[in-house]
């Protein structure tokens, strides 16, 4: 159960994921729950991403946004899911060091990609609705290609800072990951090594990555309210708003349940029930539901649909 460190030290090589509950018996009745929820998450986000590549009305930026929203939710569900329905329905619940590592470097990777589409899909909302006129001229094809690459990059970046911090770690026992993946909170908890430098790190790529992005989709959305309430009252104004509340709805739940993870008492890394549920909302969840709360409720992705199904049918 252990492998010689760089300083001689014995280190942890299997980790042992304990799941969403203690219990070592097959839980079919919760595969079956996930199993459903992953299905549905592939199967919206390749609906929206067929819709948006073959339906000319769809080719906008803020689609071009979506259609790499739906990208990062299906790749950030199959790092999970997966792994979690093995450890409901076997008792297989070992992973080895480097796969506990490789995935926390994809989910660091994604988690934080996405913090910066949601902002970026913030500022596309923010142009469109303050700057209607020049909106076409201002999110030109080349500014959204280069704001996603920003997006990717950044996740990257932290991706690569968040698994050193973790490699740089001695694992000498337990071995027991108090989750349902490897992430960097409960793996810091069992470091046999001296955290605090790592945990500085972490805490400032939370501060950078996570509440920055927030702190400017809040502002940027306290610009568009103030825009939307100049608008005269009809069907102008519900049509931006609604657009805007889909938007908002998804930052909400992405944000909400990912700050109280990562946030919740740190000093002590607390992984008890409610923070796994908690983490179940933005690692399963709303991967889910971002297809059906901002992409299939709109009128052009319903128009999109008939048309498809109408095609279809001849």
């Amino acid at each position: 159960m252990s492998r010689a460190g760089q300083n001689n030290e014995s280190s942890v090589f299997v980790f042992m994921v304990v799941g969403l509950t203690n219990s070592t018996e097959p839980q079919i009745f919760l595969f079956l729950v996930f199993l459903y929820i992953y299905l549905i998450t592939i199967a919206g986000n390749l609906l929206i991403l067929t819709l948006i590549s073959t339906d000319q009305r769809l080719q906008t930026p803020m689609y071009f946004f979506l259609a790499n929203l739906s990208i990062i939710d299906m790749i950030f569900s199959s790092i999970t899911v997966p792994n979690l329905l093995v450890v409901l329905v076997t008792a297989q619940r070992s992973v080895s060091y480097l796969g506990c590592i490789t995935q926390l470097w994809f989910f660091q990777f994604f988690v934080v990609a996405e913090c910066y589409l949601l902002a970026v899909m913030a500022y596309d909302r923010f142009v469109a609705i303050c700057f209607p006129l020049n909106y076409t001229l201002l999110m030109c094809r080349s500014l959204q290609v280069r704001l996603v690459v920003a997006c990717w990059t950044c996740g990257l970046v932290n991706s690569l800072i968040q698994t050193v911090s973790i490699s740089q770690q001695d694992f000498c026992g337990p071995n027991v990951v108090d989750h349902f993946f490897c992430d960097v909170t409960p793996l810091f908890k069992l470091s046999c090594s001296d955290t605090r430098i790592g945990e500085t790190v972490f805490l400032l790529v939370v501060a950078l990555a996570g509440m920055g992005p927030l702190i400017f989709i809040i502002g940027t959305y306290t610009r568009i309210i103030s825009a939307i309430t100049k608008i005269s009252p009809g069907r102008g104004q519900y049509k931006t708003f609604s657009t805007c509340a889909s938007h908002f709805t998804v930052v909400a739940l992405y944000y909400g349940s990912g700050i109280f993870s990562y946030i919740w008492p740190s000093s002590t890394y607390a992984m008890d029930k409610d923070i796994k549920v908690v983490a179940v909302l933005y690692t399963v969840m709303t991967p889910m539901l971002n297809p059906i709360i901002y992409s299939l409720r709109n009128r052009e992705v319903k128009e999109a649909m008939r048309k498809a199904e109408c095609g279809g049918k001849k």
